[in-house]
């Protein structure tokens, strides 16, 4: 193996696990692991655990190969402060996280939204291959996105590329911790459905069971997910007018959700400026596996 050619480890920073990987220069997983991630115990645990998963991969890489590191979070590195913003993951916001990360490391890393990771991923190896244009978006417990435009993330000045999770659906809906109301994350993530459940009946229900209840004829489960549907047709049609992609890939635990492709299609198909729609939207074909494999393939420097 030519010593020139770099090994890449990634990092998937997310709300509940954090897992690392490191690719071989063909793209061969060499070692994968996950852990808890430490959100209770505050920003300096998650500094560690992310720095020890990137020890932990370096080691199995060979003396004669550099390595590229990157980092994908959900929330952005501002360009200019080099503070974290808008994270769901609330105790990384204002921290310098790239610049800490590089310090407790030695060396170089590069730091990029999970939604620019999942869509780098898709694009290269999964659902969005050979398509020009990709919008990718993650459903889970936030709801963020990422442009793909031939094989490479647009990321933009402001690093905000994508991020349709943050457009107000409905200044007078639920506040988001964005500090605006009724966006789109607060319509069509599962925390924001769960909330809305809440708020409406006075009973608490996971995601999975507001759609289980929808399924089998309850009817106040049946309205949150008729609801959901709706916003998820009125958000992704939007975008569609916006950008015309050539595809759309759906990531992220509410992707799993079989209505999205079928009844979901159809509002998309309403709300989107076009009376023959013919983007297709793609289930994800890299599961959870899209962020760590993307952040290593956004991943940059050497070894020191």
């Amino acid at each position: 193996m030519p010593a020139s050619e770099p090994y890449r480890i990634g990092v998937d920073l997310g709300g509940t696990k954090t897992e690392v990987v490191v690719l071989d220069p063909q793209d061969g997983v060499v070692f994968r692991e996950r852990r808890k991630t430490p959100l209770v115990e505050g920003y300096h645990a998650v500094l560690n655990c992310v720095a020890d998963l990137v020890r932990d991969g370096a080691c199995r890489v060979p003396a004669a190969n550099s390595c590229t590191v990157g980092i994908g979070i959900p929330g952005s590195v501002d360009a200019v402060s080099g503070m974290v913003r808008n994270a769901n993951s609330v105790c990384l916001i204002g921290r310098p996280l790239q610049a800490d990360l590089e310090r407790l490391l030695g060396r170089r890393i590069g730091v990029r939204n999970d939604a620019d990771c999942f869509a780098m991923a898709e694009c290269r190896k999964g659902a969005g291959a050979g398509y020009g244009l990709v919008f990718g978006v993650i459903m889970g417990t936030g709801c963020g996105g990422g442009i793909c435009v031939d094989g490479v993330v647009r990321e933009g000045p402001h690093r905000i590329c994508g991020e349709w999770g943050h457009f107000s659906l409905d200044p007078s809906g639920p506040p988001c911790y964005c500090g605006n109301r009724g966006c789109i994350e607060t319509k069509i993530s599962g925390s924001g459905v769960e909330a809305a459940f809440a708020a409406r009946y006075g009973e608490s229900l996971s995601m999975k069971e507001i759609v289980t209840g929808a399924r089998l004829g309850d009817p106040r489960c049946a309205t949150a997910f008729n609801a959901f549907l709706d916003d998820f047709g009125r958000s992704l049609g939007g975008v569609i007018s916006i950008l015309d992609p050539d595809a759309v890939v759906l990531g992220g635990g509410l992707s799993n959700i079989d209505e999205l492709y079928l009844a979901g299609v159809e509002r998309v198909r309403h709300y989107a400026f076009h009376n023959d729609l013919r983007t297709p939207i793609l289930k994800h074909m890299l599961g959870d596996s899209a962020g760590v494999f993307g952040a290593a393939w956004i991943g940059t420097g050497s070894a020191p």
